[in-house]
């Protein structure tokens, strides 16, 4: 009796030992496949992380939205505040493989790695922003970009900064240009920029962008020239106290990706990248006029003196470098097709 109860234990044991073997390699032939590692798109840009006041941030955000909500197989990582480094390092970063996938910035910076694209930066340039989309959004634009291949970087699109670039400063009124002789005003490190400023009476003061506001708290700068919102998202209203309405630079903005990256992709990822750069575009440019406008009616709360003035003179002083800096750089033509354009 014993016996026969021994047995029929073993038998019991057996088969359910044979049944859990069978459902762990069950479940091991169920088991879900690895999930593909993401390509991340390591967006880069020197504005401070916030889509009210930067439009440069606005834009990044709302590509990142449109890329991920599209793709299972790309991530986009935002790095704000110069978090990879300078504009310039960022750039030359790309060109040698390493860092950043892409940058937004201003076109200005572009000057160091392709000459002709300077003719964007010229003073007194544009007449308002619907000159500036034709502008870029065809045969200018166009041209621009096939050049900037040949450095290695592929423009994605064209985008507006929020507003003009004013003449800001910490003590001292500028009402004539009169007025910013002996004034150290920063700013971008492109000797068209520089040429501007000194042309309209300025101490032209090259500087990256992240040491602004030290250098105003400090006295190492006059001023600095850049658009209201700018001067909004960094808190330089913090350090400064008045603005001159100058209007003398725009400033577009240029969305760039690594070529060497880009042609990686399926033609699939290209698709949604370049579609959701557009769509940022255009959902960035919609809001310039009343980002600027927000930014001035906040600067003003914030104690700043905002003058209205007769640029008749500066524009006399300013404008007569156009054709000559053009000649410079090669870009004769493409400053005639841009005066073309109405």
């Amino acid at each position: 009796m014993k016996k026969h109860v021994k047995r029929g234990i073993c038998m019991v044991l057996i088969f359910v030992c044979t049944v859990l073997i069978g459902y762990a390699g069950g479940t091991k032939e169920k088991a879900p496949a690895q999930v593909a590692e993401k390509k991340i798109i390591k967006l880069s840009h020197s504005h401070q992380a916030d889509s009210q006041s930067s439009e440069i941030h606005f834009a990044a955000e709302t590509f990142k939205k449109f890329v991920e909500e599209n793709s299972k197989t790309l991530e986009v990582k935002i790095y704000a505040a110069n978090a990879l480094g300078e504009e310039r390092a960022v750039y030359e970063g790309i060109q040698l493989g390493g860092g950043a996938t892409a940058v937004i910035s201003g076109t200005a910076i572009l000057n160091n790695f392709n000459q002709r694209i300077g003719v964007l930066d010229l003073p007194f340039l544009w007449k308002g922003y619907d000159h500036v989309h034709k502008v870029l959004d065809g045969e200018v634009g166009a041209i621009l970009a096939k050049e900037l291949e040949t450095a290695g970087f592929k423009v994605l699109a064209w985008m507006d900064s929020w507003g003009y670039r004013n003449v800001v400063t910490a003590k001292k009124e500028v009402k004539k240009p009169e007025d910013l002789k002996g004034l150290k005003i920063r700013t971008i490190q492109t000797p068209i920029y520089v040429a501007a400023l000194n042309a309209m009476g300025a101490n032209a003061t090259p500087m990256a962008f992240g040491e602004v506001y030290t250098a105003m708290q400090t006295g190492v700068i006059d001023g600095y020239e850049h658009g209201a919102a700018v001067t909004k998202a960094q808190k330089f209203y913090e350090v400064a106290k008045y603005i001159a309405l100058t209007r003398h630079l725009f400033g577009p903005l240029v969305f760039c990706y690594s070529l060497k990256e880009w042609n990686k992709l399926t033609p699939e990822e290209q698709g949604i990248i370049q579609k959701g750069a557009i769509i940022a575009r255009d959902e960035q440019r919609k809001l310039a006029p009343v980002r600027e406008a927000e930014a001035f009616a906040f600067l003003k709360e914030k104690g700043m003196v905002i003058n209205e003035i007769d640029t008749t003179s500066f524009q006399k002083n300013a404008s007569s470098i156009q054709d000559q800096i053009a000649a410079e750089r090669k870009a004769t033509d493409l400053l005639a097709k841009i005066r073309e354009v109405k």
